[in-house]
């Protein structure tokens, strides 16, 4: 039987992607998103939940999100939920887990999200403000 692994997450990033790269100088993209649940429960009173969701991203999609995510964005991503296993500095297992985002999914679409405001583009718009008062 076939089985099938995908995310899609819209959500506020919660810090800065942190970007690094490969020995043959590919770039990966960490950074984490935070995603929201309200509801009331039986007696009336509201309810929230906070879940964060760790993020990585390769290749040309990295890029992406080195020039157009920052914290306190909201993005849309498609991927599939990775487990990394691992042993901690006293030699006990742990496992963290990640959303890895599609790397054949056009990049516009894996990481939507409009692009940072730049110095210069402020300025134009501060200008143009100005200009039309």
């Amino acid at each position: 039987m076939a089985s099938v692994n995908k995310v899609i997450l819209v959500g506020n990033v919660g810090r800065d992607p942190e970007i690094r790269y490969t020995q043959g100088g590919d770039p990966i993209a960490n950074f984490s998103i935070a995603t929201n649940e309200a509801w009331t429960d039986k007696s009336g009173q509201k309810q929230e939940h906070t879940e964060w969701h760790n993020v990585e991203v390769f290749g040309k999609t990295a890029q992406v999100v080195r020039d157009y995510v920052s914290k306190g964005r909201q993005v849309y991503i498609e991927g599939s939920i990775r487990t990394n296993e691992y042993k901690d500095k006293d030699g006990n297992p742990r496992k963290s887990v990640r959303v890895r985002v599609s790397a054949q999914q056009p990049a516009r679409r894996a990481v939507a999200a409009r692009p940072r405001p730049t110095t210069s583009s402020r300025r134009m718009t501060t200008s143009r403000s100005s200009n039309a008062a």
